[in-house]
């Protein structure tokens, strides 16, 4: 059995999170108060995804739902209204991200000058359209579809409570500072399994609901930028890479893992329920 200790949104792929006290699960990823997970992002001009890898300072960039509108903050920046209404006249552009290439809806020149000054270089705000589906690799779901938005790869992200407090424990052995949860930007925070113990389950499951790890999630620099500063620091890989690297990944380092909606998509689940595990075996 484990409990949901922690609920997270990202409307902007790479920007700050909105942790919510309930989250529908659909097959593209969680939904909260009509805002979609990494819904909208930022892109060079030529249509190539940006992330904290190389603008840090999109850490500072937070977004909180206000009505009808996403209201978007940083620091020295007026607030900036992202409506969540679709605009249909809106300029068509296609963005890449990693090996999959989308048509996404352009949000125009005032929002990404407002994004140009937030991050301090260049990019253009674009959103997920929505007559567009992108699906996930089913390399690792065994065939089963799922699709996402502008994540990585697959729509959820689950860690464990015990997973991020082994780490700290280790660093701590080094003589280095804890790490906050946001430095590995999980969908889904679980207390009450063993570390890493979200490794090797097979399905969390809750009033209709069902998730299903499908892919250990690489872990790549952004776990060394602190989201409250934009400030890269000392890097946690190194000590993952310890006993983190992972064989079926080639020797990536991986933490949490990727997830898909194999049942109850619509579903909602809140903070402090219990979800019933299944170990795979």
């Amino acid at each position: 059995m484990a409990t949901v200790t922690e609920l997270l949104i990202y409307p902007i792929k790479s920007c700050a999170a909105i942790s919510v006290p309930e989250a529908q699960f659909h097959v593209s990823g969680l939904v909260a108060e009509g805002v979609h997970d990494r819904e909208w992002m930022l892109v060079t001009h030529e249509g190539q995804f940006l992330t904290q890898r190389e603008y840090p300072r999109m850490a500072l960039v937070s977004p909180r739902i206000d009505g009808d509108a996403v209201e978007v903050t940083a620091p020295g920046m007026p607030p900036l209204r992202l409506p969540l209404a679709h605009d249909a006249a809106a300029r068509s552009m296609h963005v890449q991200i990693w090996d999959h290439s989308v048509d996404a809806a352009d949000c125009g020149d005032a929002a990404s000058a407002w994004f140009a000054d937030a991050i301090q270089g260049p990019c253009r705000l674009v959103r997920f359209r929505p007559d567009v589906h992108r699906p996930t690799s089913t390399k690792w779901t065994g065939g089963a579809p799922a699709e996402t938005r502008f994540a990585d790869g697959y729509p959820i992200l689950v860690i464990g409570q015990a997973s991020l407090d082994d780490l700290n424990a280790r660093l701590q052995a080094a003589g280095r500072a804890p790490l906050p949860m946001n430095r590995f930007r999980p969908n889904l925070v679980v207390d009450g399994l063993e570390a890493f113990e979200e490794d090797y389950v097979e399905s969390f499951a809750a009033d209709g609901l069902a998730l299903r790890p499908v892919k250990p999630c690489a872990r790549c620099p952004i776990p060394a930028i602190d989201q409250a500063t934009g400030i890269p620091g000392p890097d946690p890989l190194d000590i993952l890479q310890s006993y983190r690297a992972n064989p079926r990944m080639e020797g990536a380092v991986c933490m949490g893992m990727n997830c898909i909606v194999t049942t109850g998509a619509g579903s909602s689940l809140y903070v402090g329920q219990q979800l019933e595990t299944a170990i795979a075996f």
